[in-house]
């Protein structure tokens, strides 16, 4: 059963999922902390870079399945153009100033 965003624990990570979701890329950018990180699959990638080519280029789009840790874990199916439809897991380190300084994604 999927959870709706707007019922999402957390909100830097609400937010994020909102962001993904509308394809709009000042608005997750602007959630990110200035020296953000993330990996894919274990791997950390250039940020830029995989957001563009990951989610904004191809339309990509969440649907949370479940969430742990307080909001900051999420199980969801994530699709986008180049790959279509996949189970992912997500998990996100969110700063005292509610940014997220780092996220991290793969299959799951």
């Amino acid at each position: 059963m999927t959870i709706q965003t707007a019922r999402l624990s957390d909100p830097a990570v609400r937010a994020f999922v909102s962001a993904v979701n509308a394809h709009d890329r000042d608005r997750f950018l602007a959630l990110l902390a200035p020296d953000a990180t993330m990996a894919d699959d274990g791997s950390d990638r250039e940020l830029t870079d995989w957001i563009d080519r990951e989610i904004f280029s191809s339309h990509g789009h969440l649907e949370v399945d479940r969430e742990s840790q307080g909001g900051r874990a999420l199980l969801a199916r994530y699709s986008n153009d180049t790959w279509g439809e996949m189970r992912t897991r997500w998990s996100f380190t969110v700063g005292d100033d509610g940014r997220i300084s780092r996220f991290e994604t793969g299959q799951a």
